[in-house]
């Protein structure tokens, strides 16, 4: 199946009570050659109201910051770890994050993203579990042979002013993260984590 293929699946999909509160279904967009996959927690108002990943205020901080690292929108894919806004923007309940699943492991298996960048806590629960973001952030993971690197959520750097320099240092870090996954060099510690002198951090 494509991404196109897919993603027309998902614009259908009423596996949860989301589908009766939402706009649109936001599948995701970017490229399918993406080495980087950046994945979210949900639609926000504006996302709902256009179909669009990352389109508010939070959007335009992540466009500026991948800008930062010499890609565009069309070089990445982003998605989120639910497809429908959740209403007056409340956090995913489990099972709506469980009717997402296979949605986003499909896109994830389709792509296949060198590295994949978890956007904040919810996120990062969705695929490393019982860590803290505000501790792992820029530690890079690897688990089942996936890179993760979960930093902190463009929006929460927009309204606190200290994560804006931690989300600016993390991001710096993925073009060698992506240098070091080319090489094939082993990257983990004992607990998965890329040793950071490999970084030149």
């Amino acid at each position: 199946m494509s991404l196109e293929e897919l993603n027309n699946q998902i614009l259908k999909c009423e596996k949860c009570a989301l589908c009766k509160t939402r706009t649109n279904v936001v599948p995701g967009e970017g490229s399918f050659k993406a080495e980087i996959m950046f994945i979210g927690e949900g639609p926000g108002k504006k996302e709902d109201e256009l179909g669009r990943p990352f389109v508010g205020a939070a959007g335009k901080l992540l466009d500026k910051l991948i800008e930062s690292i010499k890609l565009s929108r069309e070089d990445v894919y982003i998605a989120n770890v639910v497809k429908c806004r959740p209403p007056k923007n409340r956090d995913p309940f489990p099972e709506e994050v469980d009717s997402c699943r296979k949605w986003l492991d499909e896109q994830i298996e389709i792509i296949r993203p060198k590295i994949i960048i978890l956007l904040g806590r919810h996120s990062m629960d969705r695929f490393l579990p019982n860590q803290k973001i505000s501790i792992d952030h820029g530690k890079p993971k690897r688990k089942n042979g996936q890179v993760y690197f979960p930093i902190y959520h463009p929006a929460a750097a927009l309204y606190r002013n200290g994560l804006f320099e931690d989300l600016q240092k993390d991001f710096k870090k993925i073009p060698k993260i992506l240098e070091i996954i080319g090489k094939g060099k082993a990257m983990e510690n004992k607990k998965g984590e890329m040793e950071q002198a490999d970084l030149g951090i």
